[in-house]
């Protein structure tokens, strides 16, 4: 795991007290770093996580397909009776997927979409030129 990754997902979860989980996987959904929350008692175990990870990625590409038509995508959330799931893409110059952020947030935040906008997407588009530079290495 490179140092570069942990510090990307460290500090979205330190920007919200909100926040259960952050992980960043590559376009294939294979994880590259997790961060959890201090004392958090997780729902899934590691292998749920990565399974997870893998159909993220595999959505995302849904979603890019239809950028043409609807726009570009910030954000994709699902909401859970025991949390609340969002996952972000960092896609190229040329709009392919090369990381998906996966994020989930305590059940009943309500202003999740608040914490998104104004602290999270800032962090990711602040970081977004770092983590593209890993692809080219």
């Amino acid at each position: 795991m490179k140092q570069m990754f942990k510090d990307f997902s460290d500090e979205i979860i330190a920007s919200d007290s909100a926040i259960r989980f952050v992980g960043i996987a590559d376009e294939h959904g294979s994880l590259l770093s997790t961060s959890e929350r201090k004392g958090l008692k997780p729902l899934l175990n590691m292998e749920e996580t990565r399974q997870y990870a893998i159909t993220a990625a595999t959505r995302q590409y849904t979603r890019l397909r239809w950028g043409y038509l609807l726009g570009k995508v910030d954000y994709a959330c699902s909401i859970y009776e025991k949390l609340i799931r969002a996952n972000v893409p960092i896609t190229d110059n040329n709009n392919r997927l090369a990381y998906v952020i996966l994020l989930t947030f305590d059940v009943g935040t309500d202003n999740f979409h608040q914490i998104m906008v104004n602290k999270i997407i800032p962090i990711i588009r602040k970081r977004k030129n770092q983590v593209l530079k890993e692809k080219e290495i």
